[in-house]
């Protein structure tokens, strides 16, 4: 029997689940045990889980749980902690890309002889993603990204306000587009154009999706991908837009998308959402911040000797803006690779997320 335990997420403003009750209701009809955190902030009511039969415990409970338990999350663990880690934990743990930190978070698991099976990481044998939030993160990077330009017009100088997550599409949407028409009424008319930068992969999908959604000419969504840019940045062509999207997938060094020094010169380019969010790789192709923002204060500006103000949302979760269907949509694409744990030492999704681990624990100790 495959023990599943649910922890609640910690990062402020983390609305989403990796099970939903929905999918839980599969697992348990299967045989799995699951037990459920209690959670105030989810997005899901601890009830909709009860209802399905989920044990439910207290907040922070994973730490007691059973060796055989696969701890279950999305987000990062708890700040500040350092005691070894015992478990499997299932989750995004933002550590195998030699992010900021990355050692540390490496090095409890190595101490408490426990496991990362990350997310990011479980590829089927065509070396596609078997789950993802992408979609949902490039439909509301987009939507911010809007959002933010027409903050800029219909209130300038003044910070963008917090958000809040929206209920559904159609509420974010029609928010949105209200505030658009204004905002281009403001710009003498004028619609701005939005550059999406990955435009064929999940995320790009979601942004273009937006876009139009809130009624941006065709004309006006530039979509570039690996065939635009096969040559090698920078590229002064993202400087003509008023909206940069990026949502490529970094996996390898590639040279900057543009320069500090280029957003010194003529430019259109106002708002940057860095839905990717590499944000501490060395090899960030938007070497123009260096934090990631929130929901509370979502985008932070660029220093440059144009007036035009510029500013850069990086929120490293976005698709909490939309909690339930994201939510829905990513445990949805993940449930048939969960029930592959049942078979975990015969599945290759598993086996490779797990041979991943130990050869970044491997690269680690290579450092020492």
């Amino acid at each position: 029997m495959v023990y599943l335990w649910l922890r609640a997420e910690t990062k402020a403003m983390e609305h989403r689940a990796a099970l939903t009750p929905s999918t839980c209701k599969t697992l348990l009809d299967r045989g799995f045990k699951i037990t459920v955190e209690r959670s105030p902030e989810r997005i899901f009511d601890d009830a909709e889980y009860e209802k399905v039969g989920c044990h439910m415990v207290p907040i922070g409970e994973w730490r007691k749980a059973p060796e055989d338990a696969y701890i279950v999350g999305l987000k990062e663990l708890p700040e500040g902690e350092t005691d070894p880690l015992r478990h499997t934990h299932i989750f995004f743990a933002h550590c195998f890309k030699n992010q900021g930190g990355w050692t540390d978070i490496l090095g409890r698991f190595q101490a408490g002889n426990g496991t990362i099976l990350d997310l990011e990481f479980l590829n089927d044998e065509n070396g596609r993603r078997v789950a993802a939030f992408g979609y949902h993160a490039g439909f509301a990077g987009a939507a911010i990204g809007v959002d933010d330009w027409c903050h800029q017009k219909l209130n300038p100088g003044q910070p963008l306000p917090p958000y809040k997550p929206f209920p559904n599409e159609t509420t974010l949407i029609n928010h949105i587009k209200e505030r658009l028409e204004r905002a281009v009424a403001l710009n003498n008319g004028k619609v701005p154009e939005v550059m999406v930068m990955g435009a064929l992969g999940r995320c790009g999908r979601g942004a273009v999706d937006f876009a139009r959604a809130v009624g941006i000419p065709e004309e006006k969504i530039i979509k570039w991908d690996l065939a635009e840019t096969k040559e090698g940045g920078p590229f002064p062509r993202i400087l003509q837009s008023e909206i940069f999207v990026n949502c490529i997938y970094l996996n390898q060094p590639i040279p900057p998308f543009f320069t500090p020094a280029m957003l010194d010169g003529e430019r259109n380019l106002s708002v940057i959402v860095d839905v990717s969010c590499d944000t501490t790789n060395p090899h960030n192709p938007i070497p123009v911040y260096s934090v990631n923002t929130t929901f509370d204060k979502a985008v932070v500006s660029v220093p440059s000797k144009n007036p035009l103000p510029l500013e850069v949302c990086s929120i490293d979760h976005l698709p909490t803006l939309l909690p339930r269907e994201s939510s829905e949509a990513f445990s949805r694409d993940l449930l048939p690779t969960i029930i592959d744990l049942e078979r975990r030492h015969e599945s290759p999704v598993w086996g490779g997320a797990e041979a991943l681990f130990h050869q970044k624990v491997k690269a680690m100790n290579d450092l020492k």
